[in-house]
């Protein structure tokens, strides 16, 4: 009887440690609810309790651009975005894997601007991507392809290793948000409805696309969500700061991003060669995209290496730099950052031109007469509206979006 009590004290310690360990670990997590809200985008798909026959995936490039709630109310097109700020072309091979592993839909749309990556980038762009898919022989995969010089698999493990420091700097949301991540997407989108047109911004050489000699220096690090704010990994400890450090180093045997004239990395073209096959094996129509961003310029030799590679494989390309008239973009009102990404308006252009060619070309069905998605997306749709009422009130207000 005695040597029972024992084991079941020693089971029920461990089981208590185990769940402090856990709370302690959420406590720490950073909650990506103030000014940088993309760490929350990867675990927002698993609240999704309905099938997408279009899924995207793919960097700032598709998640800023495109509108699943245009598609599902203009089109009746049920999508969802799996994309992250620079995921890169082995995280969009392993978010498509991984979203397999619930559904399957008809059409597959990756944006090829991470093809022009040809090594892993920053730790923050990879934890905003990672630490919140769940748990798999995919996550862990995706994990060793994309770890940075310095990185270790047990910080992505048990994160609390990699934030414990956090408990001393806690804010107000991570109490609030302790249980629930804020969510700040709609299908995966993120809504701006602002404008800064490109004429009145200093991000991005307009020249290269539209011949207006406009001369004016190109960011260095454009799909960098932080700017000037400040990031979760500001208050980590020292020991922590030292491989941040070591990370960021520039490293001489490392692929630099493409330039003019040089071809994409191995390991981006090995990983939309899988992504190709994945989809054969899956009878998924795949569809490659470019987004009509103003930067990182979109080299001719960039062009032609997708084009080379979609006629290879008889894959459809479509290229928006090549359709700014017909869909109707205009940088002066359609971009929020002077035309790096899309504002609401620019998205729903994007959308109505995608939208008819999912309808028409690929035959993607009309979902608007079922119930039971009715239902769903009615909801969905409430929360995209009251989002778009709660941002013009900051712009009214402020002058500016504040929360978003």
């Amino acid at each position: 009887m005695k040597r029972w009590k024992k084991i079941g004290i020693t089971v029920l310690s461990v089981f208590v440690v185990v769940l402090i360990f856990a709370g302690l670990q959420r406590l720490v997590c950073p909650k990506y609810a103030d000014d940088v809200l993309e760490g929350n985008f990867t675990s927002e798909y698993y609240e999704e309790i309905t099938d997408h026959d279009v899924i995207m995936v793919g960097d700032c490039e598709v998640y800023e651009n495109i509108d699943p709630m245009y598609l599902w109310k203009n089109y009746g097109i049920t999508s969802y975005i799996r994309g992250n700020a620079q995921q890169l072309t082995w995280q969009s091979y392993y978010m498509l894997e991984d979203t397999l592993r619930y559904e399957t839909p008809k059409v597959v749309i990756y944006n090829i601007q991470a093809l022009t990556h040809a090594e892993p980038q920053k730790e923050e762009y990879n934890r905003m991507t990672l630490d919140g898919m769940k748990w798999s022989k995919t996550k862990y995969q995706a994990i060793q392809t994309s770890m940075c010089k310095g990185e270790k698999t047990l910080d992505y493990v048990f994160p609390i290793l990699r934030y414990h420091s956090r408990i001393l700097d806690l804010s107000k949301n991570d109490i609030t948000y302790y249980w629930n991540n804020r969510k700040v997407t709609h299908n995966g989108y993120y809504m701006r409805i602002d404008v800064l047109p490109a004429s009145q911004s200093d991000v991005a050489d307009t020249e290269w696309l539209l011949g207006d000699g406009k001369e004016k220096e190109e960011e260095e690090n454009i799909d960098d969500p932080w700017g000037d704010i400040e990031d979760p990994w500001s208050d980590v400890d020292a020991d922590t700061e030292d491989m941040a450090t070591e990370i960021e180093e520039p490293d001489d045997n490392l692929a630099k991003d493409s330039k003019e004239g040089e071809t994409f990395g191995k390991l981006p073209m090995q990983y939309l060669d899988k992504m190709r096959k994945l989809c054969e094996e899956k009878g998924i129509q795949l569809i490659l995209m470019k987004a009509p961003s103003l930067a990182p310029e979109w080299y001719e030799s960039d062009e032609e290496q997708v084009v080379a590679y979609a006629e290879k494989y008889q894959l459809p390309y479509i290229n928006f730099y090549e359709l700014l008239e017909e869909t109707g973009i205009d940088y002066e009102t359609d971009t929020y950052d002077g035309g790096l990404h899309m504002n609401l308006n620019g998205a729903e252009k994007l959308s109505e031109y995608l939208g008819k060619v999912l309808t028409e070309e690929y035959k993607v069905p009309d979902r608007r007469s079922d119930s039971k998605l009715s239902e769903v997306y009615q909801k969905k749709y409430q929360f995209y509206e009251d989002m778009k009422k709660e941002q013009q009130k900051e712009l009214d207000k402020y002058g500016k979006i504040v929360s978003y």
